[in-house]
C-alpha cells in the first residue's frame, strides 16, 4: 500500500520542477516518462505482496508445507512493511531520491529471485520480509517524489500518475501473475517480476531525475495526528476493512479449489480485476463530491460479496458475480482511504497517512494469519463469514463518522 509521502520540501530544491506560473507553456506538463517509471516502480511493490495469492496450491506442495503456511508468506511480507517504514523513512532520509529509489528496487530484484529458486520454506520466507523491508524504503518516498517532480498546480495529477501502479497491480497484475504461474509454474512468475525490475532500474538510471534528501526536522508526531478529529475513525475504517479483504483474498486460490474451480483461480480474478478498474474510474470521477457516499457504497458492496460467497459459493455463476461486486466495491478504496486521512489529518496529514500506511500492512499481516488459523481450524469456507463480520463494524464507523472522518462535505466544498 504506498500512500505515505515524502515530506521533503521541493521549494528548498533547486532541481525540482518549477512552478508553472513562472510562464511557458512546456512548464505546465508532467514528465510522464519518469512518472510512468514510478507507476511501475508502485506496481511491482504491490503485486510482489500479493502475487502468492493466486499461486497457494503450487507453491505449498514445492515447499512441502501447508498452504496455510504458504499464505504467511503474504504476511511475512507485510509485517517487514510495517515494522520498517517509519523507522526506514527517518533512517534515511538524507539519502538522495533516486539513490535511495534504485536500492529499494534492488532489494526487490534479490528478493523475488531467492523466492524464484528456493525450495526451502525457511528461506522463502526470509526472502519475502527482505522484500517488504525493500516496500517500506520504497512506499515511504515515491508519493514525495512523484510530487516534485512536477510544477505546482500540477502535482496532484502527478501523484496520481504514481500511484495508478497500485490498481493495476491488482486488477490485472495477479491475475495475470496466476495465469503465468499455471502455465509455466509458479517460480516463472516471480523471475518475471525480477526481469520486470531489472528493466525498472535501468529506465530509473536513465530517466528519472534526482533530488536531495530531507534537512534534518521534527519528526511527524503521530500522537498529536490521533488526537485530530476524524483521523481515528479513518484508520479503524482502514485497519478492519484491509484486515477483512486480505483474509479470503490471501487464500483466494485455496477458496476456489475447495469450491472446485481450482482452475478458474485466474478468471475469476480477471473479473475482479476487471470491476476494480471500474470502481477506480468511478471514484475518481466522483470522490471530490462524494467520498462519503463512495466509502458506504464500497462496503456494501463488499459485503454483498461476501454475503453471496457465503451462503450461494456452489453456484458457479454467483461465484462470478460475486467476484465483480467485490471488485466494484474494493477498487476505489485505497483512494478513498487515502483521501479521507489526507482531509481529517489537515496539519497533521503526513502523521496520518504514515500511520495509514502502518496499519494497512498490519491488517494484511494479520489476515494472512487468522486466515491460516480458519483454514486449519475450520476451513476455507469460513473465509466470507468472517469477511462479512468484520465489515458491520466497518460500516457502522463509516456512517457514524459523518462530521469527522467520513463526512458529507470535504474541506473546500462550496
Amino acid at each position: 500500500m504506498s500512500t505515505s509521502p515524502d515530506t521533503a520540501s521541493a521549494g528548498k530544491d533547486t532541481r525540482a520542477a518549477p512552478d508553472a506560473r513562472a510562464g511557458g507553456e512546456e512548464r505546465q506538463k508532467l514528465p510522464l516518462f519518469s512518472l510512468l517509471a514510478l507507476a511501475t516502480a508502485v506496481f511491482i511493490t504491490s503485486l510482489t505482496e500479493t502475487l502468492p495469492a493466486g499461486l497457494l496450491p503450487a507453491m505449498s506442495e514445492d515447499l512441502r508445507v501447508s498452504q496455510s503456511a504458504t499464505g504467511q508468506t503474504v504476511t511475512i511480507y507485510a509485517i517487514g512493511t510495517a515494522l520498517t517504514a517509519i523507522p526506514l523513512t527517518a533512517a534515511t532520509s538524507a539519502w538522495r531520491r533516486k539513490a535511495l529509489l534504485l536500492t529499494a528496487m534492488a532489494g526487490f530484484a534479490v528478493a523475488n529471485t531467492v523466492t524464484a529458486v528456493s525450495s526451502d520454506y525457511g528461506l522463502t520466507m526470509v526472502a519475502r520480509f527482505v522484500a517488504g523491508v525493500a516496500a517500506g524504503l520504497a512506499w515511504a518516498l515515491l508519493a514525495g517524489y512523484a510530487r516534485r517532480m512536477a510544477p505546482a498546480p500540477l502535482q496532484g495529477k502527478a501523484i496520481a500518475v504514481a500511484m495508478a501502479g497500485i490498481p493495476v497491480a491488482l486488477s490485472l497484475g495477479v491475475p495475470a501473475g496466476t495465469f503465468l504461474g499455471e502455465t509455466l509454474g509458479w517460480r516463472t512468475a516471480f523471475l518475471a517480476m525480477t526481469g520486470l525490475t531489472v528493466v525498472l532500474l535501468l529506465w530509473i538510471f536513465a530517466a528519472v531525475p534526482d533530488y536531495p534528501g530531507q534537512e534534518r526536522g521534527e519528526r511527524p508526531k503521530m500522537l498529536g495526528a490521533l488526537r485530530v478529529p476524524g483521523v481515528v475513525p479513518v484508520l479503524f475504517v482502514t485497519l478492519v476493512f484491509v484486515l477483512a479483504h486480505t483474509i479470503l483474498y490471501a487464500y483466494v486460490a485455496t477458496f476456489l479449489e475447495d469450491l472446485g474451480l481450482g482452475g478458474d483461480t485466474d478468471l475469476v480474478l480477471l473479473a475482479f480485476g476487471g470491476a476494480s478498474l471500474v470502481s477506480i474510474w468511478i471514484v475518481g470521477a466522483q470522490i471530490h463530491r462524494r467520498l462519503r457516499a463512495l466509502t458506504i457504497a464500497s462496503t456494501l458492496l463488499v459485503a454483498v460479496s461476501a454475503a453471496l460467497l457465503a451462503a450461494l459459493a456452489d453456484n458457479t455463476a454467483l461465484v462470478y458475480v460475486a467476484a465483480l461486486l467485490w471488485g466494484l466495491g474494493w477498487g476505489g478504496v485505497p483512494t478513498l482511504l487515502q483521501t479521507a486521512a489526507g482531509d481529517a489529518g489537515g496539519d497533521s496529514a503526513d502523521a496520518a497517512q504514515a500511520m495509514l500506511v502502518t496499519l494497512w500492512n498490519v491488517a494484511m499481516a494479520a489476515g494472512g494469519i487468522i486466515g491460516g488459523i480458519l483454514l486449519d481450524q475450520i476451513g476455507s469456507d469460513s473465509f466470507p463469514w468472517t469477511m462479512l463480520l468484520l465489515l458491520l463494524p466497518v460500516l457502522v464507523v463509516v456512517v457514524l463518522a459523518r462530521g469527522h472522518g467520513f463526512p458529507a462535505k470535504r474541506p473546500g466544498d462550496a
